[in-house]
């Protein structure tokens, strides 16, 4: 009907102006909480020249493409990643609304504050190669509460088994190469965010995550061949991966059993 068409397009233009400030926000996150400094004070400013940034100069997406990239003041490059993140927020959070038959659900609120979170860490991880606890311990207790309320999409029981499971194969698969290769393969925030990801997405949603970016992360070091000797975030692709289940596992689990006539 016309007017149910007319409240989805009204609802849409909401989620993405939203999803541009909230993606704006995540931009002070990415950039100072690394650095331990406050994401509330003070006001945001240039890195090179120092200068404030006024609020014109800091509306998110249209800012960046008047200004073509640079500071204001001293002409300075602005990072692509503020333009990516202020786009990327609200194109993952309509496809996740439209991924839920357009419904504002537990479910969306659910996987919208993971898309927060993830984005967040998957800049910080491959700009800095860290993982905060301070957003991934948050996160897996996040997780664990959204699974016992009604109406969510993964059990308390799975919840919990994909967290602990998660964090026990990231552990173990980081002691054997230390003991056996002598180098670490995964720090100590892989290990907590991979747990993370088992509190929201369950046992299912660990197994999809741990193959899925795992391939894209061997494919992606092949191609740029890199040297094993230096340092490679996984973070960024077990975000890749836990997103891919949020907003179309379900139905490439589905096409794989179909392909492969599992069932």
């Amino acid at each position: 009907m016309p007017g149910s068409a007319g409240h989805f397009i009204m609802f849409y233009i909401i989620i993405f102006i939203f999803g541009t400030v909230f993606g704006s926000f995540f931009n002070v996150c990415i950039s100072r909480i690394p650095r331990n400094i406050s994401v509330v004070f003070p006001d945001s400013s240039c890195p090179s020249c120092k200068a404030n940034i006024k609020p014109y100069h800091n509306i998110p997406i249209i800012s960046y493409i008047l200004l073509k990239g640079k500071c204001a003041y001293c002409g300075a490059k602005i990072n692509i990643h503020y333009f990516l993140v202020e786009l990327l927020t609200p194109i993952l959070l309509l496809l996740l609304f439209i991924s839920l038959d357009a419904q504002f659900s537990i479910v969306f609120f659910k996987y919208a504050i993971f898309i927060s979170f993830g984005l967040i860490i998957f800049f910080i991880d491959l700009y800095h190669y860290i993982i905060p606890d301070k957003l991934t311990l948050p996160l897996i207790l996040i997780g664990l509460l959204f699974s016992l309320l009604p109406n969510t999409d993964v059990s308390w029981m799975s919840a919990s088994i994909g967290a602990l499971s998660g964090f026990l194969l990231f552990l173990l698969t980081a002691v054997i190469f230390q003991k056996t290769l002598r180098k670490d393969s995964l720090g100590g925030g892989d290990i907590k965010l991979i747990a993370a990801i088992g509190a929201f997405l369950g046992i299912w949603g660990i197994l999809f995550t741990v193959l899925f970016s795992s391939l894209i992360a061997l494919t992606v070091l092949l191609i740029l061949k890199h040297d094993r000797k230096e340092p490679f975030p996984f973070g960024p692709f077990l975000i890749i991966g836990a997103l891919v289940y949020i907003l179309a596992g379900n139905s490439l689990i589905e096409l794989y059993l179909r392909l492969f006539n599992i069932y």
